[in-house]
C-alpha cells in the first residue's frame, strides 16, 4: 500500500489510520435500472494522522475514532442516489474532512462486478 516515500509519494513519514474493504449497499449509476435497486459499493479510506500523542496516552480522544467515521460513511452512502462514483467520493471525502479531525485523506471507491471480465471499477481521489 505504502512506499518508502510515505504515504501518496512524499518524503516525509507519516502515520495512517485506515478503514479498507468497507461495503455499503447505496443507489448508484446511471442506467434506468441502477437507479431503482441498491448496488454494493467498496470503500477504502487512508487518512493522515500523526499518531504519537494517541500512542503515549492510550485515549480515544486522541486519536481518529474510525468507528464514528465508519458509522458516518455508511449512513452517508446508504442515504445517496448519486449517478456517478466521482460524487460519491466527493461528498464521502468532504464528510470525512469536515465533520472528523481529518486534514488529509486517499479515498477508493468501487463498483464490485460492475463491468464484465474485471473485478471492479472506480475511483481514487487524494484530498
Amino acid at each position: 500500500m505504502l512506499d518508502r516515500a510515505g504515504p501518496w509519494g512524499c518524503n516525509r513519514m507519516q502515520d495512517i489510520i485506515y478503514i479498507k474493504d468497507l461495503r455499503v449497499q447505496t443507489i448508484i449509476g446511471i442506467f434506468g435500472w441502477e437507479r431503482e435497486v441498491r448496488q454494493e459499493v467498496s470503500i477504502d479510506l487512508e487518512m493522515v494522522f500523526d499518531c504519537k500523542r494517541a500512542s503515549k496516552t492510550d485515549a480515544i480522544e486522541d486519536t481518529i475514532d474510525y468507528k464514528k467515521i465508519t458509522k458516518g460513511i455508511i449512513k452517508f452512502v446508504e442515504e445517496s442516489k448519486f449517478q456517478l462514483q466521482e460524487t460519491l467520493a466527493e461528498g464521502i471525502a468532504a464528510l470525512v474532512k469536515n465533520e472528523y479531525r481529518v486534514n488529509s485523506l486517499k479515498l477508493r471507491v468501487s463498483k464490485p462486478g460492475a463491468l464484465r471480465h474485471a473485478e471492479d471499477v472506480g475511483v481514487i481521489i487524494h484530498r
